[in-house]
C-alpha cells in the first residue's frame, strides 16, 4: 500500500466514476483499476461494487475510506510541515539581559524559541540591569529583558513576561528573619546606586518613616545580596535575585507587602516590533 493508491482511491470513492477520476488525478483507467485490485488483494477484502453502470462502496469500502481520509490529511501536515522547516529564519539575533534574567526567565524563553527557529544564532550579553534600555536604544543588541518602569522609553516596545517582589534580605547570621526584628537605628544598610530599585527602595523607607543608617550605595542586586552575606547589612533586591545567587543561602528573606514589585518586560526599538527575528521571539515570549 502506497499513498498514490490511497489518493486515487479516496477521489474513486468520493467521485464514484473511474472516468472522472481517470482524469482528475492522470493515470489511464486501466492504471486506475489495476491500482483499485491491488488495493483490495492488501486488504483481502472488496472495497468497490462496481458494474459498466455504477460503483458503490462495499462496507469495507467505507472503512477503507475513512483510513485514507485520515492518512492523507496527515501526510499533508508532514509536508506541510517539513517545508516550512526548510524555510525557517536564520540570521544572529542579540539579546542583553542581567545575569539573574539569564538564570531565571531567559532559557525558557530560548528554549522554546530555539525548538522552533534551530538555525537563529543567538548572541547573549549580560550585565546590570539599569543599561538595559540603552542598549537597546543605542542599536548594540537588538532586544533586551528589563525593568519597565514608568518613564520607560516611548520610542521602545515592551511586552510583559514577570511580576518580580521584592525582599528585604538580613545576613543569615544576624537571626533576623521578621520586619519587626530589625533595628533600623543601628543595621546598616546597603543602598542600591541606580535603576529603578533606587526609587522604589527610597520612596518605601519615605513612606515608612525610616531614615536608614547607610553602609554602602552599589550597584547591582547581585552585589547587595553578595555584601548581606558577608554581613555588611541588609537590603531589598528582587526575590528572584537571592534564588539565583550562589550567596542565597547566606541570607534571611523578609517579604515587603506593601511595596512596589518590578515589571519585567521583553523590549525592542518600536520600529522593529515586526522583524522577522525580533517579531518571532516575541512570540515565544
Amino acid at each position: 500500500m502506497d499513498f498514490r493508491s490511497l489518493q486515487l482511491f479516496h477521489h474513486l470513492a468520493n467521485s464514484l466514476h473511474f472516468g472522472k477520476t481517470a482524469d482528475a488525478l492522470f493515470v489511464s483507467p486501466s492504471t486506475l483499476s489495476r491500482a483499485i485490485q491491488r488495493l483490495e488483494e492488501e486488504c483481502g477484502a472488496t472495497l468497490l461494487l462496481r458494474d459498466n453502470r455504477s460503483v458503490k462502496l462495499t462496507a469495507s469500502g467505507e472503512k477503507m475510506l475513512d483510513f485514507a481520509a485520515q492518512t492523507l490529511r496527515g501526510w499533508s501536515q508532514v509536508k506541510s510541515d517539513l517545508q516550512q522547516h526548510k524555510q525557517q529564519l536564520s540570521g544572529q539575533l542579540k539579546l542583553y539581559c542581567s545575569v539573574t534574567a539569564s538564570y531565571s526567565h531567559l532559557p525558557t524563553i530560548l528554549d522554546n524559541f530555539h525548538s522552533k527557529f534551530p538555525q537563529v544564532e543567538i548572541q547573549l550579553t549580560t550585565g546590570d540591569p539599569t543599561h538595559a534600555t540603552e542598549k537597546v536604544l543605542n542599536q548594540e543588541v537588538d532586544m533586551a529583558i528589563a525593568i519597565i518602569t514608568p518613564d520607560f522609553p516611548n520610542t521602545l516596545f515592551h511586552q510583559h513576561l514577570d511580576k518580580l517582589p521584592l525582599v528585604l534580605i538580613c545576613p543569615a547570621s544576624s537571626k533576623i528573619n521578621q520586619l519587626q526584628q530589625v533595628d533600623w537605628r543601628t543595621m546598616p544598610m546597603i543602598m542600591p546606586e541606580s535603576g529603578p530599585s533606587k526609587r522604589i527602595v527610597h520612596h518605601w523607607l519615605t513612606e515608612h518613616g525610616i531614615r536608614p543608617k547607610i553602609y554602602a550605595n552599589v550597584a547591582g542586586h547581585e552585589a547587595i545580596v553578595s555584601m548581606v552575606a558577608l554581613g555588611c547589612g541588609m537590603g531589598i533586591v528582587p526575590r528572584v535575585v537571592v534564588e539565583n545567587s550562589v550567596a542565597g543561602s547566606k541570607v534571611n528573606c523578609i517579604g515587603l507587602s506593601d511595596i512596589e514589585s518590578f515589571k519585567l518586560g521583553i523590549c525592542c526599538l518600536a520600529e522593529r516590533v515586526h522583524d522577522p527575528l525580533i517579531e518571532s521571539l516575541l512570540k515565544v515570549s
